[in-house]
């Protein structure tokens, strides 16, 4: 088991996977999602700053949801994230499409480099049954 302190309320839970936060703050800021989505529909063209006043959401909180492609930066968005890898402007996630596919072209090499080869083809134990003598 592995147990963690929540690092928005401080109380104790079992640590499964994913943002180290309890199942009670976990829903909290699924809801805080949803409204953050929302306002954002109703308010096309809003900025971070104003999303994150108006729904009282950190900043940082956003830009997260934007790295883990829940949100999408507007076309016309006056601000873009970069990509991790080249330093492209994107509007949602950590890398470029360019980039996604040079580092999926690259998994799938290394992929198949360390495939093991094809396994031989057993010999027939008749081929070699002759007897043989120890001096």
């Amino acid at each position: 088991m592995n147990v963690r302190n929540c690092k928005s309320c401080g109380s104790i839970f079992n640590y499964v996977t994913g943002q180290v936060i309890c199942p009670v703050c976990r829903e909290k800021l699924e809801k805080k999602f949803y409204e953050v989505k929302e306002y954002i529909r109703e308010n096309k063209g809003a900025g971070i700053q104003e999303v994150s006043e108006a729904c009282e959401v950190e900043v940082s909180q956003i830009r997260q949801w934007l790295r883990e492609e829940r949100l999408e930066l507007a076309t016309d968005a006056s601000v873009y994230l970069n990509c991790e890898s080249c330093g492209q402007p994107i509007r949602s996630g950590r890398f470029c499409d360019k980039c996604k596919a040079n580092m999926t072209k690259e998994l799938q090499s290394v992929i198949k480099s360390n495939r093991p080869a094809e396994p031989k083809p057993e010999k027939n134990p008749k081929d070699n049954a002759k007897m043989r003598f120890l001096k």
